[in-house]
């Protein structure tokens, strides 16, 4: 059922070692981005795939992890992800990529979900040092990258408390928690 898909499809920051998403797993999911509608089906996403521990070594320092989580630097060496997908525009084909890359990122995670993995998406990327480290192209735009693996977290969703507050933190056992406003909070005309 697709929900309990949504409701497995968490943004994990911890990823087990083992086991990796293989090469045919990657494309799979790819393949799954690639059936995603695209705005005026321009289809002008690339992939760029590694589940390579030398490559995915490259990239982790490019990335981002948990902006609300200011006293962690990202996942120990131990639990990084064991592979990523770059999405990328190729601005050959268009400009300027809407929300493209957001409907074919949860695609992927989706079918990642599917297959035992979990990810997340990064959109806080050091896009020329990563695209001049995995001598990308120029005409590829990174949009955002994708990271996977593994789960190696719990991660709990909560509701919105009386404080308001959206952003997610971590309790004493190291529960990952996400508040989510309630349907009630998001739908103003029932």
């Amino acid at each position: 059922m697709i929900r309990d898909l949504v409701l497995k499809n968490r943004s994990y920051r911890r990823f087990q070692q083992s086991p990796v998403p293989d090469a045919t797993t990657l494309k799979e999911l790819v393949d799954l981005a690639r059936l995603s509608p695209t705005s005026a089906n321009m289809q002008p996403l690339k992939f760029f795939l590694s589940n390579d521990p030398r490559t995915n070594a490259v990239i982790f320092p490019q990335l981002a992890w948990a902006g609300y989580l200011v006293d962690w630097q990202g996942p120990a060496e131990n639990e990084r992800p064991t592979a990523y997908i770059i999405v990328m525009g190729d601005k050959t084909i268009k400009t300027s990529f809407g929300c493209d890359h957001g409907i074919a990122a949860q695609s992927i995670l989706l079918g990642a979900v599917e297959k035992g993995f979990g990810g997340c998406m990064i959109a806080s990327v050091k896009r020329e040092p990563l695209q001049a480290a995995l001598k990308l192209d120029e005409k590829y735009e990174i949009l955002l990258v994708i990271a996977l693996g593994k789960p190696a977290e719990e991660v709990q969703l909560d509701s919105v408390g009386s404080n308001g507050s959206i952003k997610y933190w971590r309790d004493e056992k190291d529960v990952h928690h996400v508040p989510k406003r309630s349907l009630d909070d998001l739908v103003i005309n029932d």
